[in-house]
């Protein structure tokens, strides 16, 4: 059934009830994957998947109902569903329902080819004998993955608001394995991108990933200068992104509330969420409730410009949306989440960084972050690994040591940054980018 039909089914459904007033969000989605086993498929999956979730105002409340049988039965029952959901909303939030922005922005996100499933197969198959073939010591254990994913949202309302973006991406994942001496280590390399020859370009990392950790030591415990890698930067920042969340502040969720205008980090730090960035795969021209999207800086120099904010929780603390709101899925509650959200590079090299940080240790993994992470306070202690710093380079690695401070310290106590980003964490229209940070003193416990 498409859209079009939707929406008029939905539109006389909502009259028949007497629902003035509601919006429609709409996804679409077909995903293609294949993964190796030494040599050989072990897996092959097709999906497609359809669901829209229907939001009605009644009383000054919103009610929801979502629906993957896109039947006309099926949504004249949802518009009733929601309806009837509505009298047991309880919420303090303002149920606003947006009228539409006076202009969007237009946006060319690539529509790519979808290929056949022998084409998927014999990529991944060719991903797998290139990653065996960097080097004689790795061995089987070792996985690779290929696949495609296209995704087409639409949000459409009562006040004849109507707003389409689609998108498609490749993915692929290089999981190596290597063993020399009777020792194994491991490691992986995760790409999404708009050619599937060029996201297959990942062997070498993932197999001199897992071949520079042989032979690590443990470290002693103790206070060391510090650089953290651009990308496990960008996962640190990712864990903690939450508590830039208006909503999470009004909750009590961010020790952030009331600091806007103020120092919160270096001077190093400029940090920007930016939904129609070079670092993303697609643009976003329109949040979950339909405001137009634009580019905003929310920390420059060090000062907290802005926090993030939907709707409700914008008209709650007297302040604009920033047009963040978002749904992880078609059925999902609106959250308040960033698009591109990255710490802009600095001036300094790595091998300067290094320079800085001699004696110290350059971490490149963080284990298990989310756990070891408290997102309201910002206390982390995470199970790391990395190298150390001997003579202004990157040394010996080294391993099994925990890191432990705060988020909010971290951010302050920033010394220096890189002149290179790193961008991780990647999805189709959301992604985490940070450069290598420096910092004079961090606790790690070792041996």
């Amino acid at each position: 059934m498409q859209f079009s039909e939707i929406k008029r089914i939905l539109a006389e459904a909502s009259a028949k009830a007497g629902i003035s007033h509601y919006d429609v969000y709409y996804v679409k989605s077909n995903s293609v994957s294949a993964e190796t086993f030494k040599d050989e498929i072990s897996s092959f999956s097709s999906e497609i998947s359809i669901g829209l979730c229907f939001r009605c105002l009644l009383d000054g409340r919103f009610g929801y109902a979502s629906c993957e049988k896109i039947t006309e039965e099926e949504l004249g029952a949802l518009v009733a569903r929601a309806a009837e959901n509505a009298a047991y909303i309880e919420s303090d939030d303002e149920a606003i329902l947006f009228e539409g922005s006076p202009s969007y922005r237009t946006v060319e996100n690539q529509h790519l080819p979808m290929p056949s499933a022998a084409e998927l197969r014999e990529l991944a198959l060719k991903l797998q004998k290139q990653t065996y073939a960097e080097s004689e010591f790795v061995v089987d254990g070792t996985e690779s993955s290929v696949g495609v994913s296209e995704i087409s949202i639409d949000l459409c309302n009562s006040y004849g608001l109507s707003l389409h973006k689609e998108a498609s991406v490749y993915s692929a994942v290089a999981a190596a394995v290597v063993k020399k001496e009777g020792e194994s280590e491991d490691d992986y390399e995760y790409r999404l991108g708009k050619s599937l020859e060029d996201t297959c370009a990942i062997s070498q990392k993932a197999v001199s990933g897992a071949l520079a950790k042989l032979g690590a030591e443990e470290l002693t415990s103790g206070n060391y200068p510090v650089i953290i890698s651009g990308k496990q930067m960008a996962i640190l920042l990712d864990t903690f992104s939450g508590v830039f969340s208006a909503k999470n502040v009004k909750l009590g969720l961010s020790l952030l509330a009331g600091k806007e205008g103020e120092k919160i980090a270096s001077e190093k730090i400029t940090l920007v969420d930016d939904p129609y960035s070079e670092n993303l795969l697609a643009k976003s021209p329109f949040d979950a409730e339909g405001v137009s999207t634009e580019t905003k800086t929310v920390i420059k120099d060090g000062v907290l410009q802005t926090l993030l904010y939907d709707l409700a929780t914008a008209a709650a603390m007297g302040k604009k949306t920033t047009a963040n709101a978002s749904k992880a899925g078609y059925a999902s509650a609106i959250v308040i989440s960033p698009y591109y959200f990255g710490i802009e590079a600095g001036e300094a090299s790595l091998d300067k960084l290094f320079a800085e940080a001699e004696g110290g240790v350059y971490i490149t993994q963080l284990k298990g972050l989310h756990a070891g992470a408290n997102a309201v306070t910002g206390d982390f202690s995470i199970e790391s690994a990395g190298f150390l710093i001997e003579n202004g380079k990157k040394g010996r690695p080294v391993k099994s040591f925990t890191i432990a401070g705060n988020f909010y310290d971290l951010l302050k106590d920033i010394e220096n940054i890189s002149d290179t980003v790193t961008v991780g964490v990647p999805g189709v229209f959301r992604a985490v980018g940070a450069p290598d940070v420096f910092l004079k003193n961090i606790s790690i416990a070792g041996k």
